[in-house]
């Protein structure tokens, strides 16, 4: 492209070498990403999308993995065999990785882990992981509901759970199903049924209509992301019944994760999604960082925890403590 644009009077044998330099200078990154099945994931992607280009001294080789795992292992060699500078992965789920990942060992080539984390024997397979602790934002969530049911003087034997979860054995569901089971079971709650909804809007409205077609005590349908809350609000809707706070009073309460669409906090704001998780995607930079770090000779800390918020329009419920840490709700107006 360089030869055809813009050479203008200067030959191919004075370009060529030029562009040969520039390009040695590039740092070369494969980024294997799960897929686009939300809005949380399609927010990751422009990220990384918008931090590594050739203007910030990088070249980035992109894979999108449709949601398959396979697929992602394959890319890996493919990076592997291009010899990249660095590999970046956001891996479907946590199981199945050391075989691949010790063949990047072997080729020197760092792995950086990102959003949902890997479950190897020996760490030093990746370099490091940056992220969210997806079970924080759990218990975080849980507790807001704990306290909104003790403001409201709601008794927690009336309160009833369905768990709408995503991607089976990805880190975000492990942990956002754990805080909730673990908070169910020390309140006092019911948790009726789980089903998963693939983080995805089609998933989690079909997934809600069958549990509310099977049930007819639910009053909370737990979101393990925003998309499959904006199913279970078109399901809930769809049956005639309401959504809203007043668990006592017939509605049903939906609590979700992400908080990055504006569809989400514009929910949020109606009523139609009592509490959100925030979940940050954006990785970019933080990544980023972690290549120039290694780049000149610094060890990044292995796993890299991000600050996260909640948020709600909900005034009942000003503040949260887990773990004799205090974290303000964003109160939405």
């Amino acid at each position: 492209m360089l030869f055809t644009a813009g050479c203008g009077e200067y030959s191919e044998k004075t370009v060529q070498p030029e562009i040969e330099e520039e390009a040695k200078d590039l740092i070369v990154v494969g980024f294997s990403q799960v897929g686009a099945e939300s809005d949380w994931r399609k927010a990751n992607t422009e990220s990384m999308l918008e931090t590594f280009t050739e203007e910030n001294g990088y070249e980035l080789i992109f894979e999108d993995a449709q949601q398959k795992q396979q697929n992602q292992i394959t890319s890996i060699r493919t990076f592997i065999q291009r010899e990249v500078d660095y590999i970046v992965v956001a891996p479907v789920m946590e199981d199945g990785w050391d075989t691949v990942l010790t063949e990047a060992k072997d080729a020197g080539i760092p792995v950086i882990v990102v959003d949902r984390q890997v479950a190897v024997e020996d760490k030093s397979l990746f370099t490091c992981w940056v992220g969210s602790d997806f079970e924080l934002e759990s218990r975080k969530v849980c507790e807001w509901l704990r306290s909104y049911c003790e403001v409201k003087e709601i008794e927690p034997d009336t309160v009833g759970i369905v768990n709408i979860q995503g991607t089976l054995g990805s880190s975000a569901q492990l942990g956002r199903s754990k805080g909730l089971r673990e908070a169910v079971g020390r309140n006092g709650w019911n948790l009726i049924a789980e089903a998963s909804g693939e983080y995805t809007q089609a998933k989690g409205r079909e997934a809600t209509a069958r549990l509310l077609r099977q049930y007819d005590d639910i009053n909370v349908v737990y979101c393990e992301n925003d998309n499959e809350a904006f199913g279970a609000i078109e399901a809930i809707e769809a049956t005639g019944k309401r959504v809203g706070n007043d668990i006592d009073k017939g509605q049903i309460m939906v609590i979700s994760f992400d908080g990055v669409s504006e569809e989400a906090i514009n929910d949020a704001k109606a009523g139609k999604i009592s509490c959100i998780g925030e979940c940050n995607p954006l990785h970019g930079p933080r990544v980023d960082k972690i290549i120039k770090d290694l780049e000149n000779g610094v060890t990044p800390d292995k796993y890299e925890y991000v600050d996260e918020d909640i948020f709600s329009a909900v005034r009942d419920v000003r503040t949260v403590t887990v773990d004799d840490t205090d974290y303000d709700i964003v109160l939405l107006q």
